[in-house]
């Protein structure tokens, strides 16, 4: 008898990358896929799908490689269970970047065979993604390595300090509200369309800084988030006083450098975080922590410099618990278990996102089995 084969996921706007990502799950037996519905896809990614459930339900039951497909009940990205339940699954096929912690749990205490397959387009297409096909937009995400939160004048007040930011390349569909500044990159889009306009770095950052936050912002989105899109490759921005925006602004363009830390850099992705979730709950932000934060934050920078990777892991960890000394709420007891699994895996870890629904970001010196990688942007790829 052929095993069966459960896929899950929106499959939003077919196109050939989720068929070639289905005739492969079906080359290990018969193909069950499911498919999250219109509300758990707006849950998700923040926007309801292009195409319903119920057609995305006919075409991909339309295909030859699929067996059966099911508009999953649940909500999250465990929407499937009650239709894993349904199907007894042999095995579980998903993408890199689904391959969650929760999903390798689930398939170890279920005895399924979890398999995690390379995004690959089928010979002579190119590559496709829904996030390229919805928005045709190459406008970079970002990720703060170091001191985040030292941007806001309620942490840079007690002490001056920097954050460390990289611009990277829309390679994967980041989750909404994912640390990678999603909500700025959205704005971005809205004001510049499908890519950042020629000029000066610091000056389109101003200007999207300006657009997210205008006069009468209640709360406001950090420059951190401006700077770590526009600006490309490597950066250092700097904040004191209260204010806003950063006192001075250092970009590292060096290839080798920029090389170096996709080399070691891994990102595991995180369930997503409850609707009701307010970080800034039970903040306690003091002149120390502050202090932490920055020093952290100024050691990440001399050890990517040097490219001391033991040294770039220490401060990185540092830089991580600083943060959540200040924001106890950007992690629970959930995630805190996970960070214990890969703890042993890497030199240095931090949060990307707070309480879910972002990426584990783990420094590391070999590979970390099915983690994502990330492609910096390059200062000529504007």
């Amino acid at each position: 008898m052929q095993k069966k084969v459960l896929v899950s996921g929106c499959f939003d706007l077919l196109h050939s990358g989720h068929v070639a990502f289905l005739k492969n799950a079906a080359s290990y037996g018969d193909l069950y896929v499911c498919i999250g519905s219109d509300k758990t896809v707006h849950g998700l990614k923040g926007r309801y799908p292009v195409i319903t459930q119920d057609e995305r339900n006919y075409m991909i039951e339309s295909l030859a490689c699929v067996k059966e497909c099911k508009i999953n009940k649940g909500s999250g990205l465990l929407d499937f269970l009650a239709e894993l339940e349904e199907i007894q699954p042999d095995v579980f096929v998903v993408n890199e970047d689904g391959n969650t912690p929760n999903k390798i749990e689930l398939c170890k205490t279920k005895n399924i065979e979890l398999i995690v397959l390379d995004r690959v387009p089928s010979e002579g297409l190119p590559a496709r993604s829904t996030t390229s096909l919805r928005t045709n937009s190459i406008i970079p995400f970002r990720i703060d390595l170091a001191g985040g939160w030292l941007d806001q004048p309620y942490v840079n007040k007690f002490y001056p300090g920097p954050v460390i930011t990289i611009s990277i390349e829309p390679t994967i569909e980041f989750n909404n509200r994912s640390g990678m500044s999603s909500s700025t990159r959205n704005k971005a889009i809205e004001l510049w369309k499908a890519q950042l306009p020629e000029g000066d770095p610091i000056h389109l950052s101003k200007v999207l800084f300006s657009y997210e936050n205008p006069p009468g912002t209640k709360h406001v989105a950090g420059a951190q988030d401006a700077i770590g899109i526009v600006m490309p490759c490597l950066n250092y921005h700097h904040y004191s006083d209260e204010n806003y925006w950063p006192t001075e602004i250092k970009s590292n363009e060096d290839e080798s450098i920029l090389s170096w830390l996709e080399a070691h850099l891994y990102l595991i992705p995180l369930d997503p975080r409850n609707n009701n979730y307010d970080v800034l709950a039970n903040t306690n932000i003091t002149k120390e922590g502050a202090k932490n934060l920055a020093d952290a934050a100024n050691a990440c920078w001399e050890a990517i410099l040097k490219k001391d990777l033991h040294a770039f892991g220490k401060a990185f960890l540092a830089s991580y618990h600083a943060q959540i000394a200040m924001f106890p709420n950007m992690i629970d007891e959930t995630i805190q278990a996970i960070m214990e699994k890969y703890a042993p895996k890497c030199i240095g870890y931090k949060l990307s996102g707070a309480g879910g629904g972002g990426y584990l970001i783990l420094v590391a010196n070999e590979a970390i089995e099915n983690a994502i990688q990330i492609k910096i942007r390059r200062k000529n790829l504007m």
